[in-house]
């Protein structure tokens, strides 16, 4: 191994060359990047009639190969070492006339200035920066001016690279700076990932005049997949998008050699766009046992069903894998306000891609199934957008699920894999006496008014729970009937305080929304209308509950059960459901101050952070003596239920007995009751704390 240099700075060095090439003999050398793999770029960027320079030319046959297929023949050469121009030039000979060797420093050329058209580097930068020490700098700084010298205006340079980030950065830094323009290609890798793992990226820079006082810079990058350049803003994100690039590659490199032992994530974004298009996740079952047919396989989600326990967690994923009965799965979320061709249009702009993350030993010519629920793809019609100062960006959207049902989505953008609000569509069926339209009638815009909610239909599993909690009020009966004050704190679609109005007669609820957007939304988009017995107060919460306890003209302790569902806008907190403000002592002891003393608080608490989990829970049992918690299976929600005192508790048998006694009250003719809630369901997998 004498041929490799004691330390990287060698590279650099003419003497280290010498050496090399001289013990090497003739054998032509490829550090990277083969002709096969570079010839689209240098086919788009050297004309044949361009004079063509390659600085450090070593006995690469890149030259030779450019000469003979046409792309140039006038191509001049140079070189440090004296030994690799020797045989360059006995291994050219008069077989290639327009092209010669010269041996010449590239930090001190002797050709005039505006010579070449084209000057090509295949690996010499990275082989002279290799580290950012003064001195090296210096040289890199005197390479790129001479560089710039001998390059004609509208001339480019080509620098075939492996793109180390410090590299990048110079080279895109110094010539942006010279008003040049600087676009970076990925080279298509060669089928040998055994060879070389890392891409292979071209940075082709483009001469222009320097406009004196002028700050614009045209940085632009351009993946292997495509032709069509992206423009970025900064040397930092070009440099970011050369790294993502290698990143990936590493990735699928590790993923063809072995099974991953926990799920890999990576998003495939839109070429025009650069957003997001499809999230993927590779999922290994080491229990499945291997045959020819069932190595991997791809499993679409159907659009609007990504945030389901079975395709948006860690485990639902490694189960639909191990069911699928695949050694891998990639499994592939589509994204909203993006257009499918149907399941073969993703299939064909997939296919390429996944191939790249195959499992090993993946059987040549595999056929890779695409599987889906149904076959399809689902469907996903966004209804409504709107800009909040409070929430950003929201949006509604229909999405259809199981079989033929279709659900209503409340969905805030700064947290866009989280369901908001959901409701369930009613069939569209006429109205008694309504004439059923033609066929041949224009169908329906999206601007028309919606389809008819389903209120009977509480879709969110927390919800649900919520509702049970209310069989823990005193009394002997929470039957309906019995007169209720409710207040609920956080709108939403709605749903919740809807349907505590309709099914709890004659129930009072005031509910308490900070943001007027939702409270339109929720009206326009999900059926909420206030009544008598149903208002909304849009103002802050904290400051709702505060003024109520410090008002004197009115009785405190005035509901018999206060709810919070309450969104976190702080996505650093480990807390996203209620915000912190909502779980500090002062406040919590207002609450108490306005609830009945054998009345219920009840709390969705979405808390990832265990430590900060256990300091809510302490803090609520100095203010709340009797603490019970519900854990909503498959998600992280936990529903907590608040008494002021222990002579309300109750056991598990008795809690199941009123919670059958009270549904049997709701269940009452003629009106629509889900068959799948059952309100003693909900009540057995409650604990006391």
């Amino acid at each position: 191994m004498a041929l490799l240099p004691r330390s990287p700075a060698e590279f650099g060095s003419a003497r280290y060359w010498e050496r090399f090439f001289r013990q090497r003999g003739n054998r032509p050398f490829e550090w990277y990047g083969t002709f096969p793999e570079l010839c689209p770029v240098l086919h788009k960027y050297v004309r044949p009639r361009d004079k063509v320079l390659v600085v450090g030319c070593g006995n690469s046959e890149l030259s030779e190969q450019m000469y003979d297929t046409g792309v140039c023949e006038d191509i001049v050469n140079i070189d440090v070492s004296a030994a690799a121009i020797r045989q360059m030039s006995e291994r050219s000979g008069s077989r290639r006339p327009k092209m010669s060797y010269l041996l010449m420093d590239m930090l001190h050329m002797d050709f005039p200035e505006d010579h070449f058209q084209v000057v090509l580097d295949k690996g010499t930068l990275d082989a002279l920066l290799t580290d950012e020490e003064e001195a090296t700098l210096a040289k890199v700084d005197r390479m790129f001016a001479e560089i710039s010298r001998v390059l004609q205006v509208g001339g480019r340079y080509l620098c075939v690279s492996l793109a180390q980030a410090h590299v990048v950065k110079k080279a895109v830094e110094y010539f942006s700076q010279e008003g040049w323009v600087v676009r970076v290609h990925q080279v298509a890798g060669s089928e040998d990932k055994q060879q070389f793992v890392l891409p292979i990226f071209v940075y082709v820079m483009t001469k222009f005049r320097k406009i004196p006082g002028s700050a614009q810079q045209i940085l632009e990058i351009c993946p292997e997949e495509q032709d069509k350049p992206m423009r970025v803003e900064s040397a930092e994100q070009l440099v970011a998008a050369v790294k993502d690039r290698q990143h990936y590659a590493l990735l699928c490199s590790q993923l063809s050699k072995s099974p991953c032992g926990e799920q890999v994530s990576l998003d495939l974004c839109d070429k025009e766009s650069g957003r997001p298009r499809y999230t993927l996740h590779v999922v290994d079952s080491p229990s499945v046992k291997a045959s020819r047919d069932n190595h991997f396989a791809i499993f679409i989600i159907p659009q609007g069903r990504e945030t389901e326990w079975l395709f948006g967690t860690e485990e639902g994923r490694r189960q639909l894998a191990s069911s699928a009965g695949f050694g891998r799965l990639v499994t592939v979320a589509l994204h909203r306000e993006q257009h499918y061709e149907g399941m073969a249009g993703i299939q064909a702009e997939l296919s390429g891609k996944v191939m790249e993350l195959a499992p090993p030993n993946l059987p040549a010519r595999q056929q890779v199934p695409f599987l889906s629920v149904g076959g399809d793809i689902g469907v996903r019609t966004v209804r409504h957008r709107a800009a909040s100062a409070l929430s950003g960006e929201l949006l509604v959207e229909d999405v259809k699920g199981d079989g033929s049902c279709y659900f209503r989505r409340l969905i805030f953008l700064c947290n866009r894999n989280v369901v908001q609000s959901e409701a369930r569509l009613l069939p569209a069926t006429a109205l008694p006496g309504q004439k059923k339209r033609r066929k041949d009638k224009k169908k329906p815009s999206l601007a028309e008014p919606p389809a008819a909610v389903d209120k009977s239909y509480l879709c969110c599993q927390h919800h649900k729970a919520m509702v049970a909690g209310l069989c823990l009020l005193g009394g002997p009966d929470p039957l309906p009937g019995t007169p209720l004050a409710v207040l609920v704190v956080g709108l939403g679609g709605g749903s919740l305080p809807l349907f505590i109005h309709d099914y709890f007669w004659p129930a009072h609820v005031d509910v308490v929304e900070i943001d007027p957007s939702v409270l339109e939304v929720a009206t326009r988009w999900f059926g909420f209308c206030q009544g008598e017995r149903l208002r909304v107060h849009v103002c802050d919460g904290l400051d709702h509950v505060a003024k109520l306890a410090a008002e004197g003209t009115i009785p405190l302790a005035q509901y018999d059960a206060i709810m919070f569902d309450v969104d976190s806008k702080d996505l650093t907190v480990g807390m996203s459901c209620p915000p912190s403000a909502f779980v500090e002592k002062p406040f919590l002891q207002k609450v108490k101050t306005i609830l009945k003393p054998e009345g219920v608080f009840i709390l969705n608490l979405v808390c990832r952070d265990a430590q900060l989990k256990e300091a809510v829970l302490a803090t609520l049992r100095e203010v709340f003596p009797l603490l019970y918690t519900r854990h909503i299976e498959g998600e992280v929600n936990e529903i907590l239920f608040c008494q002021p005192s222990h002579e309300g508790q109750r056991e598990p048998a008795e809690l199941g007995a009123r919670a059958q006694a009270l549904e049997g009250a709701l269940r009452q003719p003629g009106r629509p009751w889900d068959s799948s809630y059952v309100l003693a369901d909900m009540l057995q997998a409650i604990k006391i704390l």
